[in-house]
């Protein structure tokens, strides 16, 4: 359950990757039961063909349109109903409809995060929760991170911590968000590059990042129906210069306007299908995606009770 969030993730907000949600994760304020594992396959797929060069918007016909396809397998563990450990790992494909820039695919960065659920208490009418989340993330493999907007990743290694409210009233729902995203440093496979200045180094130094998330709807046993704002501002960084590539380093601003579904398919609550999209609505020196994905998560009880307790509502 990344962010793309993540990641995750962290995916996130970069020329070649949307910031994707899905119910279950380190952004939504549902947590796992005590002992219940919820696990399943993810797919996304994400264009563009319009992008914020610093603040101007254009295209540019030597790229056509660039699409990121992502494969991924996610989950998250109840150590107790409020303690979760959630992970995730994609692949990832790139690929530009014109020009000479080749495709490029591999594995990218693994997800970690722990979910912890502190208060949850009764206030006015409906039930108000608090909680923290903390994740790190790291490259799997030697990926090329310098090769924007192609790249299937920023290779950074990154930290980052996350103060998160909910509030449900007769099943309506609010949640908000704040998180702080520390990003290691990365080198690159040249010895000298320009920014705003010419730096004699293979070393590039990676601003940090924040992230607001903003997400209200229907939240039931057997369905979640939400809309969900999320705004990642790079707390650094410089614009593309024109007519140029992008660099791992730019300043990565967007704002991504959505909506998410999870149904609970089976009485058991065991199987779940989640599908949604979304559309980046504002941003700079990121691409104008639109995303589309689903999944399919099936539950598995290790606690000795026969029947499975539903995730859909805070434990």
């Amino acid at each position: 359950m990344k962010n793309k969030f993540i990641q995750g993730l962290l995916l996130l907000c970069s020329m070649c990757s949307s910031v994707v949600a899905f119910a279950q994760t380190d952004l939504d304020a549902i947590m796992m039961g005590k002992r219940q594992l919820c696990i399943g396959p993810m797919y996304s797929y994400s264009s563009w063909n319009n992008y914020w060069e610093g603040t101007l918007k254009r295209d540019n016909q030597n790229l056509g349109t660039v699409s990121t396809q992502m494969f991924s397998v996610m989950g998250a563990y109840g150590v107790s109903d409020k303690l979760n450990i959630l992970f995730g790992a994609p692949y990832v494909k790139t690929k530009a409809s014109a020009g000479t820039l080749h495709s490029m695919s591999g594995v990218q960065d693994l997800n970690l995060f722990v979910k912890w659920m502190p208060i949850e208490q009764k206030l006015g009418p409906g039930t108000f929760s608090l909680y923290t989340i903390g994740a790190v993330s790291l490259p799997l493999t030697n990926y090329v991170a310098d090769y924007l907007p192609l790249s299937i990743g920023l290779r950074s290694k990154t930290a980052s911590a996350r103060l998160m409210l909910d509030y449900e009233w007769n099943s309506i729902f609010a949640t908000v968000s704040g998180t702080y995203v520390a990003r290691d440093n990365i080198n690159i496979d040249r010895n000298s590059y320009y920014t705003d200045h010419l730096i004699l180094s293979n070393q590039v130094e990676m601003p940090d990042a924040s992230n607001f998330n903003f997400r209200a709807g229907y939240r039931s046993e057997k369905l979640i129906a939400e809309a969900v704002v999320n705004k990642w501002t790079t707390l650094g960084g410089f614009d593309i210069t024109r007519n140029n590539m992008p660099f791992p380093s730019n300043r990565m601003n967007a704002t991504v306007a959505g909506v998410n579904v999870k149904y609970v398919v089976t009485n058991d609550h065991a199987l779940s299908l989640v599908f949604g999209g979304n559309k980046t609505v504002a941003g700079r020196n990121v691409g104008q995606s639109t995303t589309y994905y689903g999944s399919v998560f099936y539950i598995i009880e290790f606690a000795k009770k026969s029947t499975t307790k539903s995730p859909a509502k805070k434990s």
